[in-house]
């Protein structure tokens, strides 16, 4: 057996834990070099953005930690990964690359040529799926197609059934006899300048033993509680999971495991794991069509007469619409780099049709400031709200925001954390203070007047939409 290294390639896998890359590896009993090459020019047009940088940072730190428990040492690399590869595999003697799969278009191609490079020079390249519990190139409907319905999509996932998380040998792990040279963590300057960057992550626990802490905790109460909390935006009734998932710091395996043991006919649970679907079928629409990154699925989309406007557009980015919702949301965005659900999609359905924006400049926001700015579900979540993507919402369901506070936040608590302007504001008009008495509306003076009318608005867009048809 050769006892030359293996490159074990760390990237949206930040974990021990359920790692089939990792778990493989140590199976040769060779010895590892963990590696992550931060190579953000390899992502072409996505980037990662601001807060995601953030969040690496940490992420990082928190590997080489767990890393080094078990005898091992993170190398830290930065440049297009094709060479980066290329120099450790010289420095090292390594002949082996274990890495598990992304499934983002840009990365598809650059891993495609890295494989075939690799196997060109005589080294083994080797790759597995840890991200998702079906890969999208084995799940097509009964034409051959590609799922553009969830329910028949998650149907079919439910039906073939998931693997089980793997398991990783305790112990010491094996290292080389001589380290090959490693960045600092700081040296890849993931962190934004701007004190926002520096205090975004404050109210998160980041790494793969805060994302256990987080499933452990979530699963017990998803059976009791979830099917009935997850849409109220003032309480912690979602799993808050997203940005451990993006990252990788857990996988869905792992999370549907722990759903099913602690709750396996609890209708919460069911409908939480549906939530992991979606997931899925996002990933498995941008595998299938790449485009939608910046283009609508539906076709007829390309000819909405949008009206762009800037000073609209940073208008809803920093919270200042006028409708107590949307302004929390979009605070609570900037201010935790995370959003309810829930809120995302009354956000996202104000900026493409009471404003006339494109979805894209709400896409590329979101990728900006958001932990968990997954391309896939981040591509799905906005074509689903402006009408143009698979299974999407029909365009004529407008969100009136107000009747959404008023049904999602009854008594204001969340307006009011996130809008301090509204707290004095009686419950009967926190989602509409345009409407409550003179000395209510002075005493909330610095809260701006609403962007457009809601029934205005609303016509508006239908009227863009029949437009669209002719």
């Amino acid at each position: 057996m050769s006892d030359s290294p293996i490159l074990l390639w760390f990237r949206n896998d930040l974990r021990l834990r359920d790692n089939d890359a990792l778990s493989e590896a140590v199976r040769t009993g060779r010895p590892l070099i963990p590696c992550f090459i931060w190579s953000p020019e390899d992502e072409e047009d996505w980037r990662p953005g601001e807060a995601s940088n953030a969040w690496l940072h940490h992420s990082l730190g928190c590997l080489a930690e767990s890393l080094a428990e078990r005898g091992l040492r993170l190398i830290l690399r930065q440049g297009p990964a094709e060479a980066e590869l290329g120099r450790l595999i010289a420095e090292t003697g390594a002949t082996a690359v274990f890495w598990n799969r992304r499934y983002e278009p840009a990365i598809i191609a650059r891993d495609s040529t890295i494989k075939q490079s690799l196997g060109e020079s005589g080294l083994e390249a080797r790759s597995w799926n840890s991200s998702l519990l079906i890969e999208p190139t084995s799940l097509l409907n009964k034409s051959g197609r590609p799922f553009q319905v969830f329910t028949p999509f998650w149907k079919a996932c439910l039906k073939r059934g998931f693997a089980s998380p793997t398991s990783l040998p305790g112990g010491t792990l094996r290292g080389p006899n001589t380290q090959p040279a490693s960045l600092n963590l700081e040296r890849l300057e993931l962190l934004p300048s701007l004190d926002w960057g520096k205090t975004v992550v404050s109210g998160w626990k980041i790494g793969e033993t805060a994302a256990r802490n987080r499933l452990r905790s979530f699963a017990r109460q998803a059976s009791r509680d979830y099917q009935r909390d997850r849409d109220i935006p003032s309480v912690d009734g979602t799993s808050a999971l997203s940005p451990h998932l993006h990252f990788g710091e857990i996988g869905p395996r792992e999370i549907a495991a722990a759903i099913r043991a602690a709750a396996p006919d609890s209708r919460g649970a069911q409908v939480y794991l549906s939530e992991i679907g979606w997931r899925e079928f996002a990933h498995s629409l941008l595998f299938h069509f790449p485009h939608t990154t910046t283009e609508p699925l539906k076709a007829d989309f390309e000819r909405f007469p949008w009206e762009p406007d800037e000073t609209l557009l940073r208008r809803w980015q920093r919270g200042e619409t006028g409708y107590p919702i949307v302004d929390a949301g979009m605070r609570q965005l900037w201010q935790t780099g995370w959003m309810h659900n829930r809120v995302r999609m009354i956000v996202a359905s104000f900026l493409v049709k009471h404003l006339l924006q494109p979805w894209q400049r709400g896409a590329e926001w979101f990728w900006d400031t958001l932990f968990d700015a997954d391309l896939a579900s981040n591509t799905l979540g906005w074509q689903w709200t402006a009408g143009c993507g698979a299974d999407a919402a029909p365009y004529f369901r407008v969100f009136n925001p107000t009747t959404q506070g008023e049904k999602f936040d009854p008594v204001g608590n969340y307006v009011r954390r996130w809008v301090p302007e509204l707290k004095a504001m009686p419950d009967k008009f926190i989602h509409q203070p345009w409407a409550a008495p003179g000395d209510l509306r002075r005493a909330s003076a610095d809260y701006p007047a609403p962007l457009v009318d809601h029934k205005q608005a609303r016509a508006r867009a239908l009227l863009a939409y029949d437009r669209m048809r002719l």
